[in-house]
C-alpha cells in the first residue's frame, strides 16, 4: 500500500467523522436540481445526427450538396470604372427536394443608394469625420452602387420572372425542379466600381498619383445561394459584415481590359500564349522551375513604362476554374508580376505576387515567399493544396480573400521606408488571406451565419504558419528570435475576455451580432485551438483529429457541430466540456491558489481522529493501524515533528516490513514534507491546472492536472503532496497557457503589491 493510500484512508475516517457529527443536525432540504455540471453531454446544444451528416461529425451517407456553373464575359470601362457583365448560370438539383424558385445573391446593392445596410447602425455626432463618409451620410451625394440588372432571361431568351429584395434575387422558374434537374437562365448587369480607399469596399480600385488604378474585382457577378440540408435557401441578407456562403461549380470566364493591363485571376489562365509576350513566356517558364526565388514576370520598369501610355485598345484575358466557390481578378496596367514554384505533396504549385511600384521593395522582397511559406504550413496542418497556383494582390487598405486570389495591405512610404509594424502587419495578412483557400474556399463554411468557422480556424493556423515562416526564413524575421505573432498566444486574449461582460457575446453568435468582430471571430476561436493542441490534446492528437476534420470536409459544407463531432471522434478525448465553455458562453478562465497547509507525519493522534472516535464511540484500538498528520501550526503540531522522519513512525515500519518487499521498499521514496494546497476557480472556465512547485534547493517541478478534476466540484479543489524537499513557492499557469484573466491569485506565497514608487523603480530595473 502506497502511503499516499494510507493518507487516503486518513481522510476517509475525517470524513465520516464529520458525517457522523452531523446526523443529529436539523437541515434544510434543498430544492432537487436539473444536471449543470460543465463537463455534461452537448446533447441540448447540437442537433441529431441524421442520414446526412453523421454522429462522428463525418459527412452521412445521404449527403449532398448543390452545384453552380458559370459562363461569363466580362468587360472592365476603365476610364468611367464601370463593369458590365453576361452570364449563364447552370443550376444542378442534386438535393432531395423540389425547388419551386432559385435565389441569387446580388451583393453589389449592400452600396446601393437605398441600402439599409447604413441603417441598422446606431451613431452618434462624431467630432471628426472623413469628407466621403459625412457627404454620403448627410449630403445626399453618395455613390451610386449595386447591380443594374439589364435582364434575366432563360437560354431561349425568353425573360424570367424575379423578385429583387435588398442583396438577394428571387428568380420564378416555369417549373419546378425536381432531384436531380439541371436548369440554365442568363443575366445581364453593370455596376459602377466604387473607391475602395474611399468606401472602404471589398473590392473596387484605387487611384494612383499618375491616374491610373488598380483594381481587385471581386462580388462583381450575381451568384447563386447555397442550398443545403441545414439552412434550405440560405437567403439570409448582406449587410456588410458577414461574409458568403456558396456552391462549388466550375466556371469559364472572359474578362476584357485596356491591353496594357496586366491580369490574374481565379483558374487557369486558357490563353496564355496570346497574352503573353515571347520574354514573358520565357520568364513564366524559368519560374516553373524557380524554387528558391521568385522570378520576375512584369519587371517595376516594364509596369511603370506601361502606366505612361493609357491604351485604348482591349485584350481578352480567358480562365477556366474547376470546382471552385467564387472567382476574383485584380488587373492593372501598374502591377510588377512574380512568381516561383513550391512543391506540395506530389506536384509543384505557383506561388504569385502582383504589385504596383508603391508596394517595393517591401512586396518584392518578401510577398512571394510568404505565399510560399503559407501553403506548405496549410498544406502541413490540413491537406494538400489542390490548386495550381496562390496569388497575392497589394491593394492599399486591403485584405480579402477569393479562390487562388487574395489581395493584401502593407505599403512602404514614397521613398521606400518601412516600420517592423508594416512588415509584419503585410506578411501577417498574407499568410492569412492565402490561408483562406482552405478555410472556407475549399472546407466551405457558411461564412455568412458561422464568421468564426472560417475566420477563427483560419486565424489559428496562420499562427502556426507565422511560427513556421521564422522557423524557414530566420533572415526574414530577424533580429527576432520568433515571429511576433499577434493572434493565438492565450494570454493575447486575456484583455478581451476579462472586458465587460455586457459588450462580449459568445463565439457561437451569427457575425453580425456581435460586440468585438475581430477578437470574437478571429482571436477567441483560434486562441481556444491554440489551447487545444498546446495544452488539452497535444500536438500529435490535436493534428491529427484537425487533418481529418479538414479532408473529411474538402469540398463540402460543414457546420460547427461538424467540426465539435470530428475533433472528439478523431481524437478519443471528450472535448463537450470545453466546446460549451469556449464557444457557447462567455466565461473566462481564472484558477487561483486559496490556501496551502503543511503537514507533518507523526504517531500521535491527532484532534480530527480524536472526535471522530469519539463522536462514534469507539476507541483507538478500534482502529487500523494509522499514520497521522498534523497541521503547522494546529494545536497538536510539536516542533519535533519537523526532524522526525518516516523511519520514526513505528505503525508505518511495521506495515512497511509486514507487507512490502525488501525489492521494493529500496524503491520507496520518503517524503519529509506534506502539502495541502486548494485550488479555487473565480472564472467560469474548468482549464486544467498546470502547476510548477519551486523546492528549497531552486529545482523545479511541472504537473498538470486535467480539466476534469473541477467536474465534482466547480468552485475549489485540494490535492495533497508527498515531498522530500521543502516547498518555497507553487505557481499556476507559468507559462500563461490557459488565457487566465487573473494572475494575482496564481501564486504561492502571495506576491505583495508594490507601492507607486516601488513599482516605478521595477520598471527602470527591468
Amino acid at each position: 500500500m502506497k502511503l499516499t493510500k494510507i493518507y487516503s484512508l486518513i481522510l476517509l475516517f475525517l470524513v465520516a467523522g464529520v458525517s457522523h457529527a452531523q446526523d443529529g443536525e436539523t437541515e434544510a432540504r434543498k430544492p432537487g436540481h436539473t444536471n449543470e455540471n460543465k463537463f455534461k453531454q452537448l446533447y441540448t446544444e447540437f442537433s441529431s445526427p441524421n442520414q446526412y451528416r453523421s454522429a462522428s461529425g463525418a459527412p452521412g451517407p445521404m449527403y449532398y450538396q448543390q452545384q453552380a456553373d458559370y459562363k461569363m464575359d466580362i468587360r472592365l470601362d476603365d476610364k468611367e470604372s464601370v463593369l458590365y457583365g453576361n452570364e449563364t448560370i447552370t443550376y444542378t438539383n442534386n438535393s432531395p427536394d423540389v425547388l419551386e424558385y432559385l435565389w441569387v445573391q446580388l451583393d453589389q446593392n449592400v452600396r446601393a443608394k437605398d441600402s439599409k445596410s447604413p441603417l441598422i447602425e446606431g451613431s452618434g455626432a462624431a467630432p471628426a469625420q472623413q469628407a466621403s463618409k459625412f457627404v454620403n451620410s448627410y449630403m445626399g451625394a453618395g455613390f451610386d452602387g449595386g447591380f443594374k440588372i439589364d435582364h434575366v432571361k432563360d437560354t431561349k431568351g425568353n425573360d424570367l420572372s424575379y423578385t429583387i429584395n435588398r442583396t438577394m434575387m428571387r428568380i420564378d422558374i416555369p417549373a419546378v425542379m425536381q432531384p436531380g434537374d439541371k436548369y440554365s437562365f442568363n443575366i445581364k448587369w453593370w455596376y459602377n466600381v466604387v473607391n475602395h480607399t474611399i468606401d472602404r469596399a471589398r473590392s473596387g480600385y484605387e487611384v494612383f498619383e499618375d491616374g491610373n488604378k488598380g483594381y481587385v474585382i471581386a462580388q462583381f457577378f450575381p451568384r447563386m445561394a447555397v442550398y443545403s440540408d441545414v439552412e434550405g435557401w440560405q437567403n439570409s441578407q448582406f449587410w456588410g459584415r458577414d461574409e458568403f456562403a456558396l456552391p462549388f461549380g466550375d466556371y469559364e470566364v472572359n474578362i476584357t481590359v485596356p491591353s496594357d493591363h496586366i491580369l490574374d485571376g481565379t483558374g487557369k489562365l486558357a490563353n496564355r500564349k496570346e497574352i503573353f509576350s515571347k520574354e514573358m513566356m520565357n520568364r513564366f517558364e524559368q519560374a516553373q522551375n524557380a524554387y528558391d526565388k521568385p522570378v520576375i514576370i512584369v519587371t517595376q520598369e516594364e509596369a511603370e513604362a506601361a502606366s505612361k501610355g493609357f491604351s485604348a485598345a482591349t485584350k481578352t484575358w480567358k480562365f477556366e476554374a474547376e470546382n471552385v466557390r467564387d472567382f476574383g481578378f485584380a488587373t492593372s496596367r501598374r502591377f510588377i508580376w512574380d512568381m516561383m514554384s513550391v512543391k506540395i505533396g506530389d506536384k509543384d504549385v505557383m506561388a504569385v505576387s502582383m504589385y504596383p511600384p508603391e508596394g517595393n521593395p517591401l512586396w518584392e522582397d518578401y510577398s512571394t515567399i510568404v505565399v510560399a511559406s503559407t501553403l506548405k504550413s496549410y498544406s502541413r496542418m490540413s491537406f494538400d493544396y489542390p490548386y495550381h497556383k496562390a496569388i497575392s494582390v497589394h491593394a492599399k487598405g486591403q485584405g480579402m480573400e477569393y479562390p487562388m486570389i487574395c489581395w493584401n495591405y502593407g505599403r512602404p512610404d514614397k521613398e521606400g521606408n518601412y516600420s517592423e509594424r508594416i512588415k509584419y502587419g503585410m506578411m501577417s495578412v498574407i499568410i492569412h488571406e492565402v490561408g483562406h483557400n482552405y478555410f472556407p474556399m475549399i472546407v466551405n463554411s457558411d461564412e455568412r451565419q458561422w464568421t468564426w468557422m472560417d475566420e477563427g480556424l483560419n486565424t489559428f493556423v496562420q499562427y502556426v504558419a507565422e511560427q513556421d515562416f521564422g522557423e524557414w526564413y530566420p533572415d526574414a524575421i530577424a533580429p527576432n528570435k520568433a515571429y511576433p505573432s499577434r493572434r493565438g498566444p492565450a494570454k493575447n486574449i486575456i484583455s478581451y475576455m476579462a472586458g465587460d461582460q455586457d459588450a462580449i457575446a459568445p463565439i457561437m453568435t451569427k457575425g453580425l451580432n456581435t460586440y468585438n468582430f475581430g477578437a470574437n471571430a478571429y482571436s477567441k476561436p483560434a486562441t481556444g485551438l491554440n489551447i487545444l493542441r498546446e495544452t488539452i490534446m497535444g500536438r500529435d492528437l490535436f493534428d491529427h483529429a484537425f487533418r481529418t476534420y479538414s479532408k473529411r470536409w474538402m469540398f463540402k459544407h460543414p457546420t460547427p457541430e461538424d467540426f465539435f463531432r470530428t475533433m472528439e471522434d478523431a481524437s478519443a478525448i471528450d472535448l463537450d466540456w470545453f466546446w460549451r465553455a469556449w464557444f457557447y458562453t462567455t466565461d473566462y478562465t481564472d484558477i487561483g491558489i486559496k490556501e496551502v497547509k503543511k503537514f507533518y507525519v507523526t504517531s500521535k493522534m491527532n484532534k480530527e481522529v480524536r472526535e471522530m472516535i469519539a463522536a462514534r464511540g469507539i476507541s483507538e484500538s478500534d482502529l487500523p493501524p494509522l499514520v497521522y498528520l498534523v497541521e503547522e501550526g494546529s494545536e497538536d503540531f510539536e516542533e519535533d515533528m519537523k526532524v522526525k522522519t518516516l523511519n520514526d513512525i513505528t505503525t508505518l515500519q511495521q506495515y512497511i516490513m509486514d507487507n512490502v518487499s525488501p525489492e521494493d521498499r529500496a524503491k520507496m521514496k520518503s517524503p519529509k514534507y506534506f502539502y495541502q494546497v486548494t485550488y479555487d476557480k473565480p472564472g467560469g472556465i474548468p482549464m486544467p491546472i498546470i502547476v510548477e512547485y519551486t523546492y528549497s534547493d531552486g529545482s523545479t517541478k511541472r504537473e498538470t492536472f486535467p480539466a476534469q478534476i473541477w467536474r465534482k466540484n466547480d468552485a475549489e479543489v485540494s490535492k495533497v503532496i508527498a515531498s522530500e524537499m521543502e516547498i518555497t513557492k507553487i505557481i499556476v499557469d507559468p507559462d500563461e497557457e490557459t488565457a487566465d484573466i487573473d494572475t494575482a491569485n496564481n501564486s504561492w506565497p502571495k506576491r505583495k503589491k508594490l507601492g507607486e514608487f516601488d513599482a516605478f523603480k521595477e520598471k527602470v530595473k527591468n
